[in-house]
């Protein structure tokens, strides 16, 4: 390894381990009273948990970050990896190794916290296993264990683009089980803090560990940085935001008012860490506006000189994150309500159609990803208007709707009510999956997209244009998008859902409520996109085929319907009593309009769909006649030629 990298990595550690000591002063984790007659763990445990905690957060940073360079913005050749990405694929899987190893030690020191015992005590096994399997938190980090140990075993030797990219998606799924423990689980207002943490995590991830990766190939000799720093350039943008976003949702998910910023210790580390952002993007600034530029042309020195030290500061905002994780929020006393520990908020008023209309509560999941998705588009429509292409004002108009239904029902009064009511819950249910979904597919985004990006400068490599290709072509797509599959993930959702104890268990987790709403969503796009998606996929149905795997499916949420309304018990009736509802009709009352809406509210997508289908089966077959008219009339002039050809030699022979 070169001297000047091995420089890096040294100013980087010790940058982030000062940090990491200096906010476990300021906020009070370093130091504990101890009670004489109370249990306590030591200040081994003390100091030993954040900095193996510390140690786990740079080992997957490293890991991300090599398989991102690897994976993406290293140029590749027909899908192969090129030398320089192999390289760096191995050295992920020794990053891997680091992460796995420091988890080990971070779930020895969490064990010895949670018990109140010094490790030299912890010498039983079945105090580990019970650890795992018993505490959520225990569970968490053997779930981190595991894939950072897969990943470090199957990195070795991987050659292709796509086993790259599943291993930077297994290293990017290792970062989310740690976020449903902590801080985020027991906070105020849960879903917001988990999503917060969730996307904050992921997007520090990429950002810091491409950037760091990027430095390290920057300061080898002969290194060709363009196409690497301008890949990197536009998805550290999108990262900036993300932290930025998440940060500030994550904070007003712990902290119940403005003053507690300035007014506790926790406060404080997260202005630090602002002040900190903050610094970082002013970096990234002046790498777009100058060090870029100079890159092109040339001078990669001006780029090193910011790119050291924002790695630098990246790594000492990461010590201070892990003090701020081992920081206790300041106190509150919402949480304490029954109500609030599940739903995250307080019992809303009896519904009246007024207050559905107004009681509005934010989704970060969905509006982040509502917001992402209307940016996008519009901003590829316009892409297109300025190169002088057309795009249709309907598809436009069709995505808008879609995406504006979908903040409907996951930000409005639906989804305040949906927790309480299950017949709200269905009306979610029922949008998401079967409304949603027809005007999004109507959209044609994939189309949009491939006519948008450009391709690859570099033949054979893979920019986000050959990057959706391959998706569209790939094993996977091919076999869940057979109608018959898409038709079964479709129908089978209700059934699976609401008639076991999964319906419960998703409701009573943050998470599994997002899970849950984003696989409703999920499968009726992919429904749709197979009977009347505009964007390429890998068959083409006729469309009577499409007409009747449309009428196939529709029954079945019929009889689901059905069967709600006629059940003599409650789904998930822990729930629903856990919440003790004292306004509105019964459980049971409630579960049977739920039952009538699914029976009822199938004929609207089907009338929607239907006449879909009708008017591109119209132009389909207007489109056939113009190419039918077309070829006629190329065949009319070929043989008036040849007959033209005929005369004028005939003419030639005749004698003058």
């Amino acid at each position: 390894m070169p001297s000047r990298t091995i420089r890096l990595l040294l100013a980087a550690g010790g940058a982030a381990l000062a940090t990491l000591a200096a906010g476990l002063i300021a906020g009070g984790a370093a130091v504990t009273t101890v009670i004489v007659g109370l249990p306590d763990a030591g200040a081994i445990t003390r100091w030993g948990l954040p900095v193996a905690k510390l140690g786990a957060d740079l080992a997957a940073t490293a890991t991300i970050g090599l398989l991102l360079v690897a994976t993406i913005l290293l140029p590749s050749g027909k899908g192969l990896l090129s030398s320089e990405a192999r390289r760096y694929v191995d050295g992920a899987s020794w990053a891997a190794s680091a992460w796995a190893v420091a988890t080990a030690f971070t779930f020895v020191f969490t064990l010895s916290d949670v018990l109140a015992v010094p490790v030299s005590q912890l010498l039983s096994v079945e105090a580990m296993v019970s650890f795992a399997t018993s505490i959520p938190q225990g569970g968490a980090l053997l779930s981190v264990l595991m894939l950072a140990t897969g990943i470090a075993f199957f990195a070795r030797g991987v050659v292709t683009v796509n086993a790259a990219a599943w291993l930077l998606g297994g290293g990017l799924l290792a970062l989310l089980p740690p976020v449903l423990t902590g801080h985020s689980a027991s906070s105020p207002n849960h879903s917001m803090a988990i999503v917060g943490l969730g996307l904050h995590l992921v997007a520090l991830a990429l950002w810091v560990g491409g950037l760091a990766v990027v430095t390290v190939h920057a300061l080898r000799k002969g290194a060709d940085l363009r196409i690497a720093v301008q890949r990197f350039s536009r998805l550290a943008l999108w990262c900036f935001i993300g932290v930025g976003v998440s940060g500030v949702a994550s904070a007003a998910a712990r902290l119940t008012e403005f003053g507690q910023v300035f007014s506790s210790s926790y406060g404080l580390l997260i202005v630090a860490k602002t002040a900190a952002l903050t610094v970082l993007g002013v970096f990234g600034w002046r790498h777009r506006r100058r060090s870029i530029g100079e890159l092109g042309a040339g001078r990669p020195r001006a780029f090193l000189r910011l790119a050291v030290g924002e790695v630098v500061i990246m790594a000492a905002t990461m010590g201070l994150a892990v003090a701020l994780a081992r920081t206790s929020p300041p106190p509150n006393d919402l949480i304490t309500d029954q109500v609030r520990a599940l739903l995250g908020y307080a019992m809303p008023p009896e519904l009246t159609a007024g207050r559905l209309a107004t009681l509005w509560r934010l989704d970060l999941f969905f509006a982040i990803l509502a917001t992402a998705a209307t940016v996008s588009y519009l901003a590829g429509v316009g892409r297109l208007r300025r190169r002088g292409d057309s795009w249709p004002l309907r598809r436009t108009i069709a995505w808008l709707l879609g995406v504006t239904l979908t903040v409907v029902f996951t930000q409005s009064g639906i989804a305040t009510y949906a927790p309480v009511l299950f017949s709200m819950h269905m009306i979610q249910h029922l949008g998401l999956a079967m409304l949603v979904p027809i005007f999004l597919v109507l959209g044609a985004p994939v189309t949009l997209a491939l006519r948008v990006l450009k391709p690859a400068v570099k033949r054979g490599d893979r920019g986000p244009r050959e990057w959706i290709v391959a998706v569209l072509h790939s094993r996977f797509v091919e076999v869940v998008s057979h109608p018959a599959l898409a038709m079964v993930l479709f129908i089978s959702s209700s059934y699976a859902l609401y008639y076991t104890s999964l319906f419960e268990t998703a409701m009573r987790q943050p998470v599994g409520h997002i899970l849950m709403n984003t696989h409703f969503l999920l499968s009726g796009v992919l429904f749709f996109w197979v009977i009347i998606g505009v964007d390429p996929g890998p068959r083409k149905l006729p469309y009577i085929a499409k007409l009747g795997t449309l009428m196939m499916t529709m029954p079945f949420h019929a009889f689901f319907g059905i069967s709600m309304m006629m059940m003599g018990k409650s789904v998930a009736a822990g729930w629903y009593d856990g919440l003790g509802r004292t306004w509105g009709s019964s459980v049971l009352q409630d579960q049977n309009v739920a039952g009538g809406m699914a029976w009822a509210f199938g004929e609207i997508p089907t009338m929607i769909v239907v006449i879909t289908i009708a008017v591109q089966w119209g132009f389909s077959d207007h489109r056939q006649a113009r190419r039918e008219d077309r070829h006629a009339e190329r065949d009319g002039d070929a043989d008036l030629t040849a007959y033209n050809d005929y005369l004028a030699k005939l003419n030639k022979r005749s004698p003058q």
